[in-house]
């Protein structure tokens, strides 16, 4: 297809997109009344109501279905791919990775994005460090693990160096190490990558819960006594929980869909395999539908609680 092609199909849409719209718009500024507000709100409604539909509920509803199917997707064969993945050794592996990512990068992502927000809360290079730290946040996960798999880089203790770890390793005379390849520890390298990416969403978010935290609070506190630790166990920490409860929940959820950094750096060898990268292989190379399938709404499954949570917590600071 020429770009001539893909300009007239996108001018197509976009013209389609406004006719509708103004057909909406037409129909019902044909009724002025109570009844007609309503009926022009449907149909504003509507077409998202439908892609929504379309878009998402039939997909969802589609992968369910073909989690209880065979690989050809031709046989109904119930809860087996289920049971293959909670009971063969290699998909355990991949549940105990994820589980993994899961635990360690909201945790430490959240408390180092909270240290940097104190610490470099009202400094004078207050808006260099924020911009410094935020970094890896416009870079893709891609790129991410392209520029750590350069950190990361081995080669034998004999030979040039290019890694910068293995590098400082070398530079004390330590053997050097491949940290991508070796298991277990391999698997904690890669988690370090999201995790620094990570800390600059979170270091935003809390900084800026910070900052909306009353002076007076702060003020009274101090006439009190509170300082250092206390002052941010007592007063910053609670005055900024719904944020970091927000937090949590959001890098927990991109956690789980974690794909970019396995495929960059290891292509998901040597033990490095996560869910998200698992339904690729099996929906996509292996052509294994119903495992594929079952995988994906595993984790919707996983990841479901944790956006109720985080609504139920949101509702709560709203009726506040």
């Amino acid at each position: 297809m020429t770009t001539t092609e893909k300009l007239l199909q996108m001018g197509i849409a976009v013209a389609l997109f406004f006719g509708v719209m103004a057909a909406i718009l037409l129909l019902t500024s044909l009724v002025r009344s109570r009844r007609g507000e309503k009926v022009q709100a449907a149909a504003f409604l509507f077409p998202s109501l439908a892609l929504i539909a379309i878009g998402l509920l039939y997909p969802a509803a589609k992968t369910v279905y073909l989690s209880f199917r065979n690989t050809a997707s031709t046989e109904w064969v119930g809860f087996e791919n289920y049971q293959k993945i909670f009971t063969d050794s290699d998909q355990l592996q991949i549940l105990r990775n994820t589980a993994l990512w899961v635990i360690l990068v909201p945790i430490a992502a959240t408390a180092i994005g909270l240290v940097y927000a104190v610490l470099v809360d009202r400094s004078r290079f207050e808006k260099f460090a924020k911009a410094l730290i935020f970094l890896p946040m416009a870079i893709s996960l891609v790129g991410a693990s392209i520029i750590w798999k350069f950190v990361y880089a081995y080669r034998e203790n004999e030979q040039e160096q290019i890694g910068v770890l293995n590098g400082v390793l070398k530079l004390f005379g330590i053997d050097t190490y491949n940290f991508l390849f070796e298991q277990p520890w391999n698997t904690i390298f890669l988690i370090v990558i999201l995790i620094w990416v990570q800390a600059g969403f979170a270091m935003t978010i809390l900084s800026a819960s910070i900052k909306a935290i009353p002076e007076d609070i702060i003020e009274a506190a101090r006439l009190d006594g509170v300082t250092g630790l206390q002052l941010f166990r007592h007063i910053t920490v609670p005055s900024i929980r719904p944020s970091l409860i927000v937090v949590l929940t959001t890098i927990s959820i991109s956690t789980l869909k974690v794909f970019d950094i396995v495929r960059s750096t290891t292509g998901g060898n040597f033990g490095t395999k996560v869910l998200a990268y698992e339904f690729y292989v099996q929906s996509f190379r292996s052509l294994n539908a119903g495992l594929g399938a079952a995988l994906a709404t595993l984790i919707f499954v996983l990841v479901t609680p944790i956006v109720i949570y985080n609504i139920r917590q949101m509702r709560r600071l709203e009726a506040r």
